[in-house]
């Protein structure tokens, strides 16, 4: 591939960190960080993805690549979409224009993809407790020159898998750096206690004082030649009364704390790195960063709005919004967002929790209409969930909205602590499916099927955005318990918000189109391509019935009764894994019953799919219309079309 992009004059030498480091000394960092953060700008700006994080984190990336000997040392980035200026640099730089595009590179560190990603990432909140098992393995096989370093930052450090690893890894006297790196944000503002604690550090004179005094002591350290590791530990050592007389967190958990600094002084990043690298143990260095830093719109603008733009014009800042030529269908999470509220305005016991996604899930515009009602609880899902739990305890109907994959992280919450105490939680999994160019980590594949396992608990899908409105409507005006409802990122078809809700029977699919000679069963909007698909077969002769499932548990077992009475032929068309799923379901039905049918499955395979459009990826893994209508036309004996429209 043939890499449109020119990089400046310095980065177009670099392949690697080591040539970062060979070939250019302390006074050129600026210069790169500059050429660096430009080519992110003129990338990102025409072909889209995450940007304002990244270009937060250049001086860091840079400082990080030029003081530690990667790969040797090991570079752990959290929250991936930071990570964008790491890919540049570590071999990736001319394949960057294909960053999340369809069998391009991945929009996040992915240890198949170079040696430089260390760790696999995509949900957040990973990197200590995988940087502490780096470097405890480290110190067990005596590589005693080896250095682990775990970039933490955009609102990761709200979840409590990083105050796990925090908890552990102070007690391992392992050589690990963890780099806070705080931009008071996430995709929107970070909220919580932890938030305000931090604050208070950055604003807090004595700390300034003592941080100044730090850098003054350590500066010294490298006169002392060979001794210098000891020196510099006889000085945290002597400077840890210090701190601790502020009684700072980290350093009650037995982390050395260095900081705060300005994350975006690369010169003095380099100089403090290079003497906490000689300071053996756990450290973490505190640096203060601003998000889009560098591009002077997305520094004034709106921290969600840059955080992926979408195409933009680089020179203006201007957002590139393509105007349809018709009316478009409403987004499924402004579906959500605006029927909660009119709920809630009818139902004084409906609330709302997010981990930390109230704009992604829509959540924001409750959160602006009743604050008192809705709950932002940071990057916590496993707290989400429970929290919610709590509230249902007290008669509340709490809408809890976390997105597909990772609703994966409070599994054991939702198991043991709503549906085995039969409590009335409603589960709004937005994003599930294939959702595009996020790739495997945020595909939500999975959870038709964690869902479907789990006693006490609705499974349930609209086929298009009106059937969201009802199911939402449904899951409080008779309250079934544990009650999952799943819908996809994006838009679907027009809808009448005149149109009043309607109460949807738990485990009633419907009929949307009689036939004869074989039957589609399909579970949400992937049934809107069956759609298409029925009727390109009805155009070669193939009288073909469709049925909306609606519920992946309970199944609508008349429903399935008259199909499996009338059909000898049955494919099942759902936008989750196969194994499990809801086609798994109908044949547990079939067999069950006695029935003796011949049933293809149509879905997501047992593999990891990586990112492209959703249309792509539904070709890849032979559930679009185009297979439909082949499988079909197999089944029957018909001859197979190589191309349909």
């Amino acid at each position: 591939m043939n890499n449109p992009y020119i990089p400046g004059q310095k980065l177009a030498n670099i392949n690697t960190p080591d040539d970062l480091r060979k070939l250019f000394q302390d006074k050129d960092l600026k210069d790169i960080c500059a050429e660096l953060r430009q080519y992110i700008v003129d990338v990102v700006s025409e072909k889209g993805g995450h940007f304002g994080a990244s270009l937060g984190v250049v001086e860091l990336t840079v400082a990080l690549h030029y003081v530690f000997q990667t790969p040797y040392d090991q570079l752990v980035w959290d929250v991936g979409h930071q990570a964008y200026g790491h890919k540049i640099l570590t071999g990736r730089r001319d394949l960057f224009y294909t960053n999340r595009k369809y069998k391009g590179i991945s929009g996040f560190p992915k240890r198949s993809e170079s040696e430089f990603d260390t760790f696999g990432v995509g949900h957040s909140s990973t990197s200590i407790s995988a940087a502490v098992g780096m470097a405890v393995a480290s110190k067990l096989k005596k590589e005693k020159d080896r250095h682990v370093v775990a970039v933490i930052g955009d609102g990761a450090m709200t979840a409590g898998l990083a105050f796990e690893g925090l908890n552990h890894g102070g007690i391992t006297d392992s050589n690990i750096l963890v780099v806070l790196n705080d931009n008071c944000m996430s995709i929107d503002p970070n909220v919580g206690a932890l938030k305000e604690y931090l604050t208070d550090i950055t604003t807090s004179h004595t700390y300034n004082k003592v941080k100044d005094d730090v850098w003054q002591l350590l500066g010294k350290v490298s006169k002392f030649g060979p001794n210098a590791q000891a020196v510099a530990h006889k000085i945290s050592e002597a400077l840890k009364g210090s701190l601790i007389k502020e009684s700072n967190l980290f350093e009650s958990l037995k982390w050395r704390y260095f900081g705060p600094i300005d994350g975006h002084d690369v010169d003095h990043l380099v100089r403090v790195m290079r003497d906490l690298r000689d300071i053996p143990g756990p450290k973490i260095l505190h640096c203060v960063t601003k998000k889009g830093k560098g591009y002077e719109p997305a520094e004034k603008g709106s921290p969600t709005t840059w955080h992926a733009p979408g195409i933009f014009n680089k020179d203006t800042g201007e957002i590139v919004k393509v105007v349809p030529k018709a009316p478009q269908p409403p987004l499924y999470q402004d579906v959500f967002g605006h029927t909660i509220i009119e709920l809630a305005e009818k139902n004084d016991k409906i609330v709302g929790v997010t981990p930390a996604m109230p704009s992604g899930s829509s959540l924001k515009f409750m959160m602006e209409a009743m604050p008192h009602r809705a709950f932002d609880v940071g990057i916590a899902e496993q707290h989400a969930v429970t929290f919610s739990a709590g509230m249902a305890t007290q008669g509340l109907i709490p809408y809890c909205n976390i997105y597909s994959s990772f609703m994966q992280r409070a599994f054991d919450q939702v198991l043991h602590d709503v549906a085995l105490q039969k409590l009335n939680v409603v589960f709004c999994l937005d994003r599930g499916g294939l959702v595009g160019a996020d790739g495997p980590t945020h595909h939500g594949a999975y959870d038709i099927a964690y869902m479907r396992c789990i006693p006490h608990m609705v499974v349930s899908s609209p086929m298009n955005e009106s059937e969201l409105r009802n199911l939402m409507y449904s899951a409080q005006a008779n309250p079934q318990g544990a009650y999952t409802i799943r819908y996809p990122r994006g838009n679907g078809v027009l809808i009448d918000w005149k149109t009043p809700m309607e109460e949807i029977k738990v485990g009633t699919g419907r009929r949307l189109v009689n036939g004869g000679d074989i039957a589609f069963l399909t579970l949400g909007p992937i049934g809107n391509y069956t759609t298409k698909a029925v009727q390109l077969l009805s155009e070669q002769g193939v009288d073909a019935a469709h049925y909306d499932m609606r519920f992946a548990k309970p199944l609508d077992e008349v429903m399935l009764h008259e199909v499996f009475g009338k059909f000898k032929y049955v494919i099942t068309v759902e936008d989750g894994c196969i194994q499990g799923g809801m086609g798994s379901a109908v044949l547990e039905f079939m067999a069950d019953h006695g029935y003796q049918c011949k049933v293809k499955r149509l879905g997501i395979p047992d593999a990891y799919i990586e990112h492209g459009t959703q249309d792509e990826l539904y070709k890849e893994c032979g559930f679009d219309t185009a297979a439909m209508v082949n499988e079909a036309l197999e089944m029957l004996g018909q001859a197979v079309q190589t191309q349909t429209a």
